[in-house]
């Protein structure tokens, strides 16, 4: 069966929450007190049902009829055979792949988005902030704000507002400001301009501004796109859906591969397979992130900041340090020193796989990708493409046959300044060397509670 597709009626009415089968997790710290963070702080950035979903362990939470009828707008999303792939790999491995990027805004992340949005429209917000790395998140909350007659100010990476000019006209079409990230605006912002002039800034920088302004305005919210729990309990509609396709296309996946940043692209497809794991299937799950940024891989499990400017709480998670600037590649999505608590915690239990990729093996899957099955990926998505692949091949060097299923977390058609890169040869492999990654886990917080 080349295409699975599910009739919207098939749609998930419910999401999956992996605090329910994963074992509990170290408290969010106060950045302030050093002890657990109390519901009151964290209700300065979220509203409550937010804050309900992030911290309880219920196995299922009702989606809310007004955000299942925005979500009806692309969900299902179809799971795709991807026949043309494995013929130019000359593999005898079976590819799948769920395309998320058939959403408004072109990626995963407006599941989420929609979500959040009204969680806090109907708590009375009216304005929010954000940070985005490539621009995915930007544009989904863009989106969805403009869905629900809201505000929203998006600090952007700046290497990115400048690699991705278009992201920028994308997200001010839905009404958002964007603004790039270090910016004069903040406290944060200052500080790093102030250090580094010509900085490309990163996501933890971005998240810093964005929280700073939120947490100086009552009426003002903020919201993540990744990292915290439920922005992967929104996502896990994308892993619940996978699995009711892949039963009616008779076959199970022996691996799951997606790219991971902070980690709600992996945890959303991931999800509903990492519980069959739990309860005895065989099946792996394996993180892909960038070589030059290896949060997994070379990281430490360990109390962090999540932004740089000590603002959020501390979390529990694989980090190569909260002040950790990752080398401007062209996956600005993946450019975060962290990772997702519940990912880490997984990752660390060894529930879960992770492997790091360069950005050549990244661009040429893509590419042939593109190729082969129509559609440009985003570099992001691609690390997701390659992680597959290898495997493939590797699969055939030991006489295996699996089925792999991979997620297409994005389109790339704001990306094609990085293909141009690649094509011309400007692109190269960076391996982040371990001794800088050693002295950015020297600023880790000590904690105690």
């Amino acid at each position: 069966m080349k295409k699975i597709y599910l009739n919207p009626s098939e749609m998930p009415t419910q999401w999956f929450n992996l605090l329910s089968v994963i074992p509990q997790l170290a408290p969010p710290i106060s950045p302030m007190t050093g002890k657990p963070a109390t519901p009151e702080e964290m209700l300065a950035l979220f509203p409550g049902p937010i804050l309900e979903q992030e911290m309880s362990n219920q196995e299922f939470f009702d989606i809310p009829e007004e955000v299942l009828d925005i979500l009806t707008i692309w969900r299902p999303t179809p799971v795709v055979r991807a026949e043309r792939l494995e013929k130019a790999l000359g593999t005898d491995c079976k590819i799948y792949f769920k395309n998320e990027g058939v959403s408004p805004a072109g990626s995963h992340k407006t599941n989420t988005a929609v979500a959040q949005a009204y969680y806090n429209k109907i708590c009375g917000i009216k304005k929010l902030t954000t940070e985005t790395g490539a621009g995915q998140w930007g544009s989904a909350l863009s989106y969805a704000t403009s869905l629900f007659d809201m505000a929203l100010r998006v600090y952007i990476v700046k290497v990115s507002y400048f690699q991705k000019p278009y992201r920028k006209s994308f997200m001010n079409m839905f009404g958002a400001e964007v603004i790039p990230s270090p910016s004069d605006m903040t406290n944060a912002g200052r500080a790093e301009l102030k250090r580094d002039p010509e900085s490309n800034g990163s996501l933890g920088l971005a998240i810093s501004e964005a929280v700073e302004e939120a947490a100086m305005n009552k009426d003002i919210n903020y919201a993540l796109g990744s990292v915290l729990n439920h922005v992967l309990l929104h996502q896990s509609i994308i892993g619940l859906e996978a699995k009711k396709q892949m039963e009616i296309g008779g076959d199970y996946p022996d691996m799951v591969f997606a790219s991971c940043g902070g980690g709600s692209n992996f945890g959303g497809i991931a999800s509903a397979f990492i519980k069959d794991k739990i309860e005895g299937k065989k099946v792996d799950c394996v993180a892909v992130e960038p070589l030059s940024c290896p949060t997994l891989t070379k990281g430490e499990f360990t109390f962090d900041y999540g932004d740089v400017a000590k603002m959020t709480p501390i979390m529990q998670m694989y980090t190569l340090g909260h002040d950790f600037m990752p080398p401007a590649i062209h996956a600005g999505g993946l450019r975060y020193h962290g990772d997702s608590p519940i990912v880490s915690k997984m990752y660390n239990e060894g529930i879960i796989d992770a492997r790091s990729v360069g950005q050549l093996d990244v661009f040429k899957y893509g590419v042939m990708f593109a190729k082969t099955e129509g559609i440009v990926p985003a570099p992001e998505s691609a690390h997701a493409i390659a992680g597959a692949c290898n495997e493939a091949l590797e699969c055939d060097k030991r006489g295996e046959k699996k089925s792999l299923l991979f997620c297409l977390s994005g389109h790339g058609f704001f990306d094609m300044a990085s293909y141009d890169a690649y094509f011309e040869g400007k692109l190269e492999d960076y391996e982040y060397p371990e001794e800088a990654i050693a002295q950015s886990l020297k600023g880790v917080p000590e904690v105690k509670f």
